[in-house]
């Protein structure tokens, strides 16, 4: 039985390692935390948001960057820095910005969403996971008139995809979500995608590994990879430190990469250049005060580029991005914002004494665009990069590798998936 070996159990390592045992593999897991979506996957907006496929990477970006340069709350802050990587990552960024390479990507992660979440509503019925999971789709939510116009054009893609969506004026929007009433004076509108989703992304993955482990995946937790062997064409093995720093190279048939913002680092050794670096973004996870104020939609604040979502007796308000680096500190003055948000739109809703703060590193292309796909040695595959999506396209992105390792034709047309 060949052996295929994961790196790194966040959501998308998770994923991998399900659908490649499921495929008849035997996998094993490589993971220098304690267990599972401990890092980027830990505490994310909560959203499952196949109807935002659109890149970062926009016509409208540099100019959004520019209109925010300094302010502390501003939702993107970009430190430029003397790293030559963020300066390589932020030129690729602005050359994605061009309209028709927008509109390629933008074609691409809609595609691989749709799938992913085709995916994700199999597996769950499959193994009945539970994770806080809400099925009453996500509200994107305006203040202006002018982006209620823009979401028309939004239509258009949406549509292409099979993707459901509808715009909605202020009353509408309280029908569907009643906990809005107190906000509505300020909304121009919003546009409604049904079939999102939202949950906690931990306890999926939590979730998912316990099954894994109990179909024979081997999770190997407390484990530093501190190198990748290699020959000419192959990878040979992983070396590895363990908690108790003894060492060892553990060896595998086939090597997957799922390491998030670290996966260049380790991988530019090898003559493997990722072009992934890390944008942070920041979440408070606040316990309810009076749960019939809080809402039940998720919702996406598009003005503010806040996400909120409802895990159980908790909201998670998530946003913002900043590029500075592999710095994981949570920031009183970057988390502020989202608690004035939720005090602004959701008053007594939570208990914002209470509140527990949280950052993680987003891996991000210049696109948005994950990879996936074979690497620059027969034996190594790549399922990173996915960026602020990783949730969203986890599933779906783990199907499509297994069906390339296979050497099946992968189940998403037109994206772009690396051949090697």
């Amino acid at each position: 039985m060949m052996h295929v070996m994961v790196l790194g159990a966040g959501v998308t390592g998770v994923t991998a390692a399900w659908y490649l045992r499921s495929a008849g593999y035997a996998v094993s897991v490589i993971e220098r935390q304690p267990g599972p979506a401990l890092e980027t996957s830990f505490a994310n907006g909560g959203q499952i948001s196949i109807s935002h496929p659109e890149p970062w990477s926009s016509p409208s970006a540099p100019l959004i960057a520019l209109r925010w340069l300094g302010r502390e709350d501003a939702p993107l802050r970009l430190h430029l820095g003397t790293d030559p990587a963020r300066w390589r990552w932020i030129l690729g960024f602005l050359r994605e910005c061009l309209p028709h390479r927008h509109r390629r990507n933008a074609d691409a992660i809609a595609a691989l969403a749709v799938h992913s979440g085709n995916c994700l509503r199999a597996l769950r019925a499959q193994l009945g996971l539970e994770y806080d999971q809400q099925q009453r789709g996500i509200l994107h939510l305006f203040r202006a008139a002018a982006e209620m116009q823009q979401a028309r054009h939004k239509l258009g893609l949406l549509s292409r995809h099979g993707i459901r969506a509808q715009l909605c004026d202020v009353d509408q929007c309280v029908a569907l979500e009643p906990a809005l009433r107190g906000f509505a004076s300020t909304l121009a509108g919003a546009l409604y995608a049904p079939d999102d989703e939202s949950g906690n992304a931990n306890r999926f993955t939590g979730a998912l590994a316990e099954q894994a482990r109990a179909a024979g995946v081997k999770f190997h937790y407390d484990t530093r990879i501190s190198a990748i062997r290699h020959g000419d064409a192959r990878i040979s093995g992983v070396d590895v430190t363990y908690a108790d720093e003894t060492t060892e190279t553990l060896r595998a048939d086939a090597y997957v990469v799922c390491l998030g913002s670290h996966g260049p680092t380790l991988l530019a050794p090898l003559g493997e250049r990722l072009p992934i670096y890390p944008v942070k973004g920041y979440s408070v996870t606040v316990p309810l005060h009076d749960p019939a104020l809080a809402p039940s939609v998720s919702l996406t604040d598009e003005s503010r580029r806040i996400v909120c979502s409802r895990l159980g007796n908790e909201l998670r308000i998530a946003g913002t991005a900043e590029i500075r680096g592999y710095d994981v500190g949570a920031s009183a003055a970057r988390c502020a914002p989202l608690l004035k948000w939720l005090d602004a739109v959701f008053p007594g809703a939570a208990d914002l004494d209470r509140a527990r703060p949280w950052a993680g590193l987003r891996p991000c292309t210049p696109s948005n665009v994950p990879i996936i796909g074979r690497g620059g040695y027969t034996n190594l595959w790549y399922n990173t990069g996915h960026g602020s999506l990783g949730w969203t396209l986890a599933c779906g992105s783990a199907q499509v590798l297994t069906d390339l390792i296979t050497g099946a034709h992968p189940a998403v047309d037109g994206f772009p998936f690396r051949r090697g």
